[in-house]
């Protein structure tokens, strides 16, 4: 496991050593779907965050029975350690991380690195679909504490909570109310909450799609004071605030590290 915090990250050379070990379930969880069946971690289980991990009727996540279903009738039982890695610099991954922790399963990490990173590495991969026997999964209710919706977000508002929006620079100014291809997840109105700091995805990762160490030069910038409104879109910014506050894929707010990816001046 990494020194990171709370061990939330560990290195593909750990994952490569641990391939066998049945403790471990691999979960890979894509922006774009189709790339598990081109190539994946051997044993990795593959989900598609639209079909999966969405309620099909709602505008919402799955509900704790649902959700601990779909794990279990994958493989996945709450003894397992689970790993999860995708492409876009983890984005969907780590939407999924925080969807484990939500549940209550702490036995999760996310793979520090995109699964282009583990790719060009050139590790070993696979178009093999694991097979593992259906268990159960229990899920708990849900951490309201690591959740919020809009009347604790119109609380926070003015007071000494941080909101961090992590969309697109044209999310963010009002430009878009969603990228193109999301146009189910985009916002009713255009723009962001009164006072929220624009801090992209990509920003909070290294160009091989690591995510940069808490001392880095650049994770002070993201706590510095800024005009409320302004869009910061530098390259070389993070964020280290308190609390987090964006809309997850299913148009939820959550107080939890939320993952996005955008290149430099466009896209998630």
């Amino acid at each position: 496991m990494t020194d990171y915090a709370k061990d939330v990250l560990v290195e593909t050379d750990w994952v490569a050593e641990h391939l066998n070990d049945d403790s471990i379930r691999i979960v890979e969880v894509d922006e774009n779907p189709a790339l598990y069946a081109e190539a994946h971690i051997p044993g990795a289980i593959g989900f598609d965050w639209k079909q999966d991990l969405q309620d099909q009727v709602k505008r919402d996540f799955l509900g704790p029975e649902e959700f601990g279903g779909l794990m279990g009738s994958r493989g996945i039982t709450n003894d397992h350690t689970v790993l999860l890695y995708g492409d876009r610099n983890n984005w969907f991954a780590a939407y999924t991380y925080w969807y484990f922790k939500y549940y209550g399963h702490d036995k999760v990490r996310l793979i520090n690195g995109p699964r282009e990173k583990w790719i060009s590495e050139d590790r070993e991969t696979t178009t093999d679909v694991p097979s593992y026997p259906a268990t159960t999964f229990e899920a708990t209710s849900g951490d309201k504490a690591i959740r919020a919706f809009r009347p604790q977000v119109l609380e926070a508002l003015g007071g000494d909570t941080k909101l961090v929006d992590v969309r697109s620079p044209q999310e963010y100014s009002g430009e878009l109310i969603a990228m193109a291809g999301y146009e189910q997840e985009g916002a009713q109105r255009a723009g962001h909450i009164p006072g929220a700091i624009s801090v992209p995805w990509a920003q909070a990762v290294n160009d091989n799609g690591t995510f940069k160490s808490a001392d880095s030069p650049t994770a002070a910038s993201a706590n510095a004071p800024r005009t409320p409104g302004s869009c910061c879109t530098s390259s070389s910014d993070t964020t280290t605030s308190r609390t987090t506050m964006a809309r997850g894929p299913s148009g939820a707010t959550s107080s939890t590290f939320r993952s996005r990816r955008t290149s430099k001046s466009l896209g998630p």
